[in-house]
């Protein structure tokens, strides 16, 4: 993989910020965007540009080829198909509201269970609490051990009495890194007669997805963390739950006919794609597909890797004890996604310190507030490199973090003798968390 032709396609890359060179390490908040990307959303609004499905004109017939054509790419890029398994939306939020209600209106019952764990992203939480709240389904979350992967014997405590309906859990952690044994959850859960969700949003730009190897019924990704566009995102579910569900939003586009007296709804996947869609969205996060294709998933793998491993071992060597890095110890366990916390600094203050050298990470709870509770703090910091990062930046990275270290030590002066006193179970003298290492 040359990564300096690679870097040359990521024009945002060239640019400078606080007159230092941009290192942009926030790709599990959002990636950059290559040119072929840019320039396919450009040309359509350039060249194709009108409104789908209903227009016999020749620009719309062009548009509504484009549109669906990026619809049969996306069923290839998850490994299905039929194309009429991809329900095209804002992204991975919308895409598992969509599920959670339409699933409230045709499938659950009051007292049905929905199983979560407590490593999901906010966007896998909200949706259900909101069913539970107006439908009446309970919720239970799942736990992680002290290495941050899921306690599967409590998997099995909660589906053993039949309770469980649905079981919503991420691919991969975008806290920890943890991937998540997929296969084996979605088998243990239709065992039980639970269908299974899967949140994609930080395994698809790392990984090939394959929705029959996964074994699960549905699966939604967005498109803006895999170097397409913001406002696109891909739901993919088994045709007949699709064509089983109602649909959960109404308008234009949705409808076969609507009368005063009654409406009639279009065959999946239209019904779910209420309005006037994302059809340059949809465009480029096609060209997002074929420019991952084009590097090989073998060797993004690989580059991955190298980061993880780069990441925990600098942090390792160069900062030992100041420095709790959160998740599986091993890169090969987990994504290149590494959540830290910095002895003494907090991670606000470690990120706007950073930002002074041009270097983006993120800082707080990364809308994973059940996880933060879990682990016992308020934040961390999150460093998330992908496919334009080399290891120089990662040194950068951690050339940054020991000047913040040196800043804080001047700060808070000489250490003063203390004394001696017997530590309490689970208590360190450092850090902001006190809870076992996860």
């Amino acid at each position: 993989m040359d990564i300096a032709r690679l870097r040359a396609d990521f024009p945002i890359l060239a640019r400078s910020v606080h007159g230092k060179p941009l290192v942009y390490l926030d790709s599990a908040a959002t990636s950059q965007k290559p040119r072929s990307v840019l320039a396919a959303e450009e040309a359509y609004y350039a060249a194709s540009n009108a409104n789908v499905h209903r227009g016999v004109y020749a620009l719309s017939v062009e548009a509504t080829d484009a549109y669906e054509g990026a619809r049969a790419r996306a069923a290839r890029f998850v490994g299905s198909r039929d194309p009429s398994e991809v329900v095209f939306l804002r992204g991975t939020t919308e895409a598992i509201n969509l599920v959670a209600t339409s699933l409230g209106r045709s499938r659950l019952r009051r007292g049905d269970r929905v199983l979560l764990t407590v490593m999901e992203h906010h966007s896998n939480v909200v949706p259900w609490h909101l069913l539970r709240e107006y439908a009446g389904v309970e919720l239970e979350f799942v736990d992680v051990d002290d290495d941050g992967r899921l306690r599967l014997d409590q998997l099995d405590r909660w589906l053993s009495d039949g309770k469980t309906k649905v079981v919503s859990l991420a691919h991969v952690s975008n806290v920890l890194g943890t991937v998540n044994p997929v296969r084996e959850i979605a088998e243990r859960a239709h065992d039980h007669g639970a269908l299974v969700v899967l949140d994609a949003a930080q395994s698809a730009p790392h990984r090939r997805l394959d929705v029959g190897e996964l074994g699960v019924d549905f699966l939604a990704f967005s498109g803006h963390k895999m170097l397409g566009p913001m406002g696109i995102g891909v739901l993919w579910g088994r045709s007949d739950l699709l064509e089983a569900l109602p649909p959960c939003m109404g308008g234009g586009e949705m409808i076969q006919e609507v009368h005063t007296d009654r409406v009639s709804y279009r065959d999946a996947p239209l019904r779910f794609e209420a309005g006037t869609p994302n059809v340059g969205g949809a465009v480029a996060l096609s060209a997002a597909f074929d420019y991952l294709d084009g590097i090989g998933w073998e060797a993004l793998r690989a580059h991955d890797d190298r980061l993880a491993r780069r990441l925990l071992t600098e942090g390792r060597e160069r900062l030992g004890d100041r420095l709790r890095v959160y998740g599986p110890a091993e890169p090969r366990d987990r994504e290149a996604v590494v959540s830290f916390a910095l002895a003494g600094v907090h991670p606000h203050d470690v990120a706007s310190l950073l930002d002074a050298d041009g270097i983006c990470v993120r800082a707080g709870h990364h809308c994973a507030q059940p996880l933060m509770d879990r682990l016992k703090v308020p934040a961390l910091t999150r460093a998330s490199p992908y496919v334009y990062n080399t290891e120089a930046e990662i040194d950068l990275l951690f050339d940054a973090l020991e000047k913040v270290v040196a800043l804080f030590s001047r700060e808070q002066g000489p250490a003063r003798p203390a004394p001696a006193r017997v530590a309490r179970p689970g208590r360190r003298r450092s850090g902001p968390s006190t809870d076992k290492r996860v």
